[in-house]
């Protein structure tokens, strides 16, 4: 079994593993990713799906942060 500072010493400081990675990617996306999604989705005249996985999710949010520009350090 992998200790935390092994598993820390796999993924550098700040990087964030691929949600197609996740263990937990195909479980029903958390209610945060759900309203920060329609958030970003109505921002950006879109609508979204609301049964997306976790993985999912958290990809169409990139997608609609890049396209309004939220999320992003300025």
């Amino acid at each position: 079994m992998a200790t935390n500072d092994d598993r820390n010493q796999t993924q550098p400081d700040g990087a964030q593993k691929d949600p197609d990675q996740w263990v937990t990617g195909d479980e029903s996306m958390t209610g945060a990713q759900a309203s920060y999604l329609h958030t970003l989705a109505t921002e950006a005249g879109e609508e979204v799906d609301d049964d997306l996985t976790k993985a999912e999710a958290s990809k169409k949010i990139d997608e609609l942060q890049e396209r309004t520009g939220r999320g992003r350090d300025h």
